[in-house]
């Protein structure tokens, strides 16, 4: 299956956007010319990983999301959601959140 980097684009452009960021801030931010990150959310240039991450760090969005579109449907829908929910509350807290789901994980038993 061959990459669509038009649509990698525009998931790009739309994470942008619901973060109210221009091309000019997302650009300064990660280093690169605005005529770049124009060219990528129009999928005529490709991203490299590194700024794939980057941009997904910024975005608050999943590198799984842009380079697919996995969204809620997937395995993976709850991450971005404990993210934000760790960077809510205190390093005790966090400690005491990962002990638990730590020790749901490592059960035998089916939930």
């Amino acid at each position: 299956m061959a990459i669509d980097y038009s649509v990698i684009g525009s998931r790009i452009k739309e994470a942008r956007i619901a973060k109210n960021l221009t091309q000019e801030d997302l650009a300064d931010q990660i280093d690169i010319s605005v005529a770049f990150l124009s060219r990528v959310e129009r999928g005529n240039s490709h991203i490299n990983l590194k700024r794939l991450n980057q941009i997904c760090g910024l975005l608050d969005v999943s590198e799984g999301y842009i380079l697919n579109g996995a969204s809620n449907n997937s395995k993976n829908y709850l991450e971005h959601e404990f993210a934000e929910l760790l960077k809510k509350v205190s390093p005790k807290k966090q400690k005491l959140i990962y002990n638990v789901a730590k020790a749901i994980a490592e059960t035998d038993e089916e939930l």
